[in-house]
């Protein structure tokens, strides 16, 4: 099965260390399951299970099919689709941080500045009103 290259939530985009561009369909389901369950606590060794491997194969399984390890991976999905939340919703912080799974409040502001350059209610102002950030 071919597969095109894996995209992270930032957009960017990771081929696989396979010289033969396909992903082990194991990380191809857990990427599926990540997706779907971003506001759910995915812990590795779940993860891992779900797919039938150990924490340690399956955590360097999945950095050399993407690039990035399983949490970055994770963490970079959440940040995506918080900023597609802040974007076209009107939830305020926390609801969006129960969408996507996050409980501290610091840590998204800290991971969604560093993700996209500003704050998540500053990234909002400035989709609203782009003429304010001059």
């Amino acid at each position: 099965m071919a597969r095109s290259k894996v995209t992270l939530g930032t957009g960017e985009h990771r081929g696989s260390a396979k010289a033969n561009g396909e992903m082990d369909q194991r990380i191809q389901r857990v990427i599926v399951e990540m997706e779907k369950c971003l506001d759910s606590e995915l812990s590795l060794e779940v993860l891992a299970q779900s797919v039938n491997l150990s924490t340690s194969r399956f955590r360097h399984l999945f950095k050399a099919e993407t690039g990035t390890t399983p949490a970055q991976y994770l963490k970079s999905l959440r940040m995506s689709r918080a900023k597609k939340l802040v974007e076209t919703t009107f939830l305020n912080i926390k609801q969006i941080m129960c969408c996507i799974g996050v409980r501290d409040k610091r840590h998204f502001a800290k991971d969604f500045e560093r993700s996209y350059g500003l704050i998540p209610t500053q990234y909002r102002a400035r989709m609203r009103d782009p003429k304010s950030s001059r």
